[in-house]
């Protein structure tokens, strides 16, 4: 099937093919589980992909009915393995039209917005109130966080950005539209980042003239957090084509960071850090609000693989960190083999650290969580003994 590259799109239709994308992910588990109602057997995975778009556009009201089977159709003339299944898409979801269309989304249990698998997990760690809150967030486009460069300025900039100044300091708003083209954006004076995004590097609180090492940067919030507060940073990251975006973000923001495209793990210069910062891989299911596809690409293996590359990265980290030095541990996760998990090994292996304070689990929904939610967190300090 032909499809026209999304590069290649006019602005607008750019624009809806971003917000289809998204809401397909978004209400993937309903959308599906409405669709098995109507269908005697899985059809090809071709189908149901177009069956999603139609079903997306119905059910989300994105656009009318007769236009969302209209397209639909005409996608499956296309391509002579889902032609055949012009009859059952019309079927199916002029269907889903006349018996309610949107309604029937909003009648269904949130819980169905997740993978099982996942939601299971969430409810034996969490109990079935904080997980049926993460559920109903999940369909919800989430507002913009911004970090202001100097934190005195940050109630200025957000009357400029329609915005809020949260408990943590950072910048909430729900203005839409080119980020690139918002006040103070081309002044260097604030960068975009979650709320919850932000916690990690305020926990490990560097100071003016301090060392940091942050040791996979990319795409930079935190080290420029930590540029910002006057640190001499050194940021890593594998991959060198992600670090030019920092680069285009600290010479935007007029702050300096020493970049190094290197692997974490094998890095090593003589060099010991006042304060070291881990935001290691992970499974990333935290940051659904931003990233609804995360919730249906992971898989329970990639939490035990991605553990190991953790405690790898940890055991580097602590070599890194001088002696009366801290380190900060976090991952955008709400598996707790990734967050607490790791942070109880760690402890073990590691007599010369210790726990400063408690640990930091943010969840997207509950409790003083602002409105809008937040990215999912877990982050830890460690203190090593002089």
């Amino acid at each position: 099937m032909g499809r026209k590259p999304f590069a290649d799109l006019s602005g607008p239709d750019r624009s809806f093919a971003r917000t289809l994308a998204s809401t397909i992910l978004r209400g993937l588990g309903r959308i599906d589980f409405l669709l098995d109602q109507r269908l005697k057997s899985p059809p090809p995975e071709e189908v149901r992909m177009l069956l999603r778009l139609g079903a997306a556009q119905i059910l989300f009201g994105l656009a009318p009915a007769f236009a969302a089977v209209s397209t639909t159709l005409a996608l499956m003339e296309q391509s002579p393995r889902t032609v055949r299944f012009k009859g059952l898409a019309n079927a199916v979801l002029r269907g889903m039209d006349r018996e309610g269309g949107p309604k029937l989304a909003e009648a269904l249990d949130p819980s169905l917005n997740a993978p099982p698998w996942l939601l299971a997990r969430w409810r034996g760690a969490y109990g079935d109130a904080a997980t049926d809150a993460i559920c109903a967030l999940i369909v919800e486009t989430p507002p913009t966080d911004i970090t202001p460069k100097d934190a005195s300025k940050a109630a200025e900039i957000a009357e400029a950005l329609e915005g809020v100044v949260l408990p943590s300091g950072s910048i909430r708003t729900a203005r839409k539209g080119e980020v690139s083209e918002w006040p103070g954006y081309a002044d260097g004076i604030w960068w975009v980042q979650d709320a919850a995004a932000a916690r990690p590097a305020q926990l490990l609180d560097v100071k003016p003239g301090e060392t940091a090492l942050d040791m996979c940067a990319a795409p930079g919030g935190k080290t420029m957090q930590m540029a910002a507060a006057g640190a001499a940073v050194t940021a890593l990251d594998r991959s060198d084509r992600r670090l030019d975006r920092l680069r285009d973000n600290l010479a935007r923001l007029s702050l300096s960071a020493d970049l190094k495209a290197v692997d974490a793990a094998k890095f090593g210069d003589g060099r010991m850090f006042d304060a070291v910062l881990l935001d290691a891989p992970c499974s990333a299911t935290g940051t659904f609000r931003r990233h609804p596809d995360v919730l249906w690409g992971a898989k329970p293996a990639d939490i035990a693989r991605l553990s190991v590359v953790q405690s790898e990265l940890l055991d580097a980290a602590a070599r890194l960190t001088r002696p009366g030095g801290r380190l900060v541990y976090c991952v955008c996760s709400l598996e707790p083999e990734e967050g607490e998990g790791q942070a109880a090994a760690f402890l073990k292996r590691r007599p010369e650290f210790e726990r400063s304070g408690a640990d930091l689990r943010l969840l997207p929904a509950t409790g003083d969580v602002p409105a809008g939610g937040q990215d999912g967190f877990f982050a830890v300090r460690f203190d090593r003994r002089t």
